[in-house]
């Protein structure tokens, strides 16, 4: 089984492929006011399980959709690539990183994720929490459990306008399959990553919008400097995709020049 992905060829064939991984309640169409700043480079973007196309596919932990993600990308013949997330997105990208037998990822860019809570009282909170948001999605009409979603502290940033444009565009979601992903890839089931993303021998670059507090001192956190991104809060490259798309080109491009 693979999940839908929608690939774009780019100008250069050469260039490793950008996958790009939305966050939880997006698809890959979220990216695509980013990823048409790239026509150099091979693109495929792709719809998480539970989301967008792949609404209908189901996974149960981080690894399955690590084995759902691999299988994608061997679906395209993708041997090397570069993986960028957003939040859901960017812990995919940060769990498949930490991995074994990952000679074809060139680098990760990760934007606004979390890479695992330290002790297992935070993860055990943070389990019942989403737990609690699972059987709303699964019992409530799905407008009202996401007006209350975007109350949460890390979209403060957001205004009314903004609140209002994410809920109507996350209304087109399946409810259900939306629970079962929660669940699947609660914050409260990913392992501390931090020991792991610290040592990897490969870029890795933490994009947050400058607003994004809680993020800011997350990247930090793991020792990185975060690539800011001006005017945005925790959805930087929906809020400033030309931002985004500035900061992160030269340093997919600085990769191939330093490759002898």
């Amino acid at each position: 089984m693979i999940l839908h992905a929608v690939y774009r060829e780019g100008r250069d064939a050469n260039l490793p492929c950008l996958v790009w991984l939305h966050g939880f309640l997006g698809s890959q169409q979220e990216w695509e006011d980013v990823s048409g700043h790239f026509n150099d480079w091979p693109q495929l973007r792709i719809d998480l399980p539970g989301h967008g196309k792949s609404a209908d596919i189901t996974a149960d932990s981080f690894a399955q959709v690590d084995k759902l993600l691999r299988a994608t990308l061997l679906s395209y013949n993708i041997l090397n690539y570069w993986l960028i997330g957003y939040s859901l997105g960017g812990r995919v990208g940060m769990y498949h990183a930490c991995q074994g037998d990952n000679t074809g990822l060139c680098g990760l860019v990760v934007e606004g994720s979390h890479p695992g809570l330290v002790d297992e009282n935070s993860r055990r909170e943070r389990q019942v929490n989403d737990h609690r948001w699972a059987q709303r999605l699964l019992n409530e009409p799905l407008k009202n459990v996401l007006n209350d979603w975007y109350q949460q502290a890390v979209f403060q940033t957001l205004n009314n306008q903004q609140r209002d444009a994410l809920v109507a565009v996350r209304c087109e979601n399946n409810a259900v399959s939306l629970a079962a992903m929660l669940m699947a890839t609660s914050l409260g089931n990913q392992p501390d990553l931090r020991t792991v993303l610290k040592q990897l021998p490969l870029p890795f670059y933490y994009f947050c919008g400058e607003r994004d507090e809680k993020f800011r001192a997350i990247a930090q956190s793991l020792g990185l400097s975060p690539h800011l991104i001006t005017g945005a809060g925790h959805n930087a490259h929906r809020e400033n995709p030309g931002e985004f798309s500035t900061c992160l080109s030269p340093l997919l491009r600085k990769l191939i020049e330093e490759t002898p």
